[in-house]
């Protein structure tokens, strides 16, 4: 796809670097972080918890590129914690609850929302220089690159045999579907649109993850996970739409804020 839309073309060596920073952070870091932490936890739990993905992503764009919060947003930010509280906790919120291996699983989702923020600020100012096809391609291969050593190591090769044709539909789906087209529709959407707009759509995502493990994983659906990720939810809310005639920086100062990363 991307060779025969012409943008496959070597990047300049100036961008080498970002380029092997966003495969460390976008494909070896992130990838690793969840697929451990689902091993721990549910679908539905995940789902919930990469809502937090634009709290973080306005957290950062406060730091890095000066941008205000205001009272509603920074209260969206603590309503949207506490709903990650809630739903790491199952509704059991004591020292007890939150001891590690018992939620491990979910602190490593959780700190994958927090990479994929990261992700997403350290890739703006590569992704203007190159476009987003030449972008993920590159730190995609940058990744994939990192992540082979592993599967070497392991020898992952010897459990080719034993997965079955709906195992090889699934590895598809995720390899083609979701890192594929995942990461070149993301970044395609940052290309055109501001990154509060496009993070906004995440919203839908643990609605679909809830929709998803009820009916093909038959997981169940607990109540404190319910209120949690609303909570989460009303949390992401408040930070993107909140204060918005203070939070929003015009043209001029948002644009020294991406060249300042």
């Amino acid at each position: 796809l991307l060779a025969a839309s012409r943008r496959l073309v070597p990047p300049p060596r100036g961008s080498w670097l970002a380029l092997l920073s966003m495969g460390f952070l976008g494909v070896f870091v992130h990838q690793l972080l969840q697929a451990h932490g689902l091993e721990h936890t549910t679908a539905v739990h995940a789902g919930w918890l990469i809502g937090l993905i634009p709290i973080w992503s306005a957290i950062l764009g406060a730091l890095f590129l000066h941008e205000r919060l205001g009272a509603l947003r920074s209260a969206g930010l603590l309503l949207g914690l506490a709903g990650a509280v809630l739903v790491v906790t199952r509704g059991r919120v004591s020292a007890a609850s939150l001891a590690l291996p018992a939620t491990r699983g979910d602190f490593l989702i959780l700190a994958s929302t927090v990479n994929w923020a990261v992700y997403s600020v350290v890739g703006r100012r590569t992704l203007t220089r190159l476009g987003s096809a030449r972008t993920i391609a590159f730190s995609m291969l940058a990744g994939w690159l990192m992540l082979a050593p592993i599967f070497l190591a392991r020898g992952g090769w010897a459990e080719w045999p034993r997965i079955s044709a709906r195992g090889w539909a699934a590895l598809l789906f995720l390899g083609i579907g979701c890192s594929g087209f995942g990461y070149l529709f993301w970044y395609a959407a940052l290309e055109r649109m501001e990154t509060s707009r496009v993070a906004a759509f995440l919203y839908l995502e643990p609605l679909v993850t809830l929709a998803a493990a009820v009916a093909l994983l038959g997981e169940p659906v607990h109540v404190t996970t319910v209120a949690g990720g609303l909570i989460v939810l009303a949390g992401v809310f408040l930070v993107q739409y909140g204060d918005s005639s203070t939070g929003v920086l015009d043209q001029n100062e948002g644009d020294k804020g991406r060249r300042d990363l």
